[in-house]
């Protein structure tokens, strides 16, 4: 993936920046050492956390079980004690999004900041620009295995019911003191995305351009739009590995670009080249990238805007 960011940044359009950026080399210089290593202390943990994700099995016989046998107290027993540890597994993943969500924000506001311009930013601090598209590959892939995984949200509504009929009968349970009944809440509501990591992104992002209302919104605008520059030079790279990465950040920036413009990323004015970057994800294998189409169809804000092209909205049916 040497050349990976400038596959991102490094565009033949006429607007486009002209830069490379060493994406597989790339080290931290001492102004972006803090940064970095904050972030970096949540990146580590990223693998691990997809691991649990991917081998989350659910306890879908156990609850079946419970159910259909309301009055067998042992088979309620089981179904709780199968569900437990699961939810607490949740509640990692929850709490790891939170952090996520910090290294967010640390980043926009390095590659953002005055005096510099994005494009700038982009070239100068490329382990920070590294970072950044590994947090969005991260979301893309934790976004694609929990939504082939229906029995996360059946366990954690069975848990939610069980608490709640519990503590009606007065049964005091040790698993409230990791998730009581406000913290579930917060799980319920993350988990009920489509793609909870996503939305974590997304409105992080939109904060943060709240949040700094001194700083000209294009240059977050303008980041995201350099990284999204993908669809012409995609065919130089023939590793799968290193394409897939690059539609997976070239699809989170477009989420996170269209919830911070007021137009949205499929507007004709947008600085992204929507068209050209649906047709890249169609021409695609549908296994392969399935999980990024709904990513555009479900997390974005604008696609069913009356300003939005048709041809464009009938490329995402």
């Amino acid at each position: 993936m040497g050349n990976l960011l400038k596959v991102l940044t490094c565009t033949e359009l006429e607007q486009g920046p002209n830069f490379f950026l060493d994406f597989e080399n790339a080290q931290p210089t001492d102004g972006e050492r803090e940064v970095w290593n904050q972030v970096n202390s949540v990146l580590q943990d990223s693998e691990s956390i997809l691991a649990g994700l991917q081998a989350y099995k659910g306890a879908g016989q156990e609850i079946r079980d419970a159910i259909q046998n309301p009055n067998v107290l042992s088979l309620q027993e089981q179904a709780w004690n199968s569900v437990c540890p699961l939810v607490i597994k949740l509640k990692n993943f929850y709490d790891f999004s939170n952090r996520l969500e910090d290294a967010l924000k640390s980043l926009l506001e390095s590659l953002t900041c005055a005096p510099l311009t994005p494009t700038q930013h982009l070239e100068r601090e490329q382990a920070l620009a590294k970072q950044f598209a590994e947090i969005l590959h991260f979301t893309l892939r934790f976004d694609e295995l929990k939504m082939r995984n229906p029995a996360i949200q059946n366990d954690f509504s069975y848990y939610r019911r069980t608490i709640s009929r519990n503590r009606l009968n007065n049964m005091n349970l040790d698993i409230e003191n990791e998730v009581n009944n406000e913290m579930a809440n917060k799980m319920s509501l993350f988990y009920a995305e489509a793609t909870p990591m996503l939305k974590t992104l997304s409105n992080a992002t939109t904060n943060f351009v709240t949040e700094n209302k001194t700083l000209p919104l294009d240059n977050t605008t303008d980041c995201l739009s350099t990284m999204a520059k993908t669809p012409t030079i995609m065919s130089r790279f023939s590793s799968e590995d290193t394409r897939l990465f690059c539609m997976r950040v070239m699809v989170g920036v477009i989420i996170l670009y269209d919830h911070v413009h007021p137009n949205g990323a499929f507007n004709k004015s947008s600085k992204i080249d929507m068209k050209g970057c649906i047709k890249v994800l169609k021409d695609q294998p549908a296994e392969k990238v399935g999980g990024l189409l709904d990513a555009l169809k479900f997390t974005t804000k604008h696609l069913n805007d009356e300003s939005t092209p048709k041809n464009i909205r009938t490329m995402l049916p």
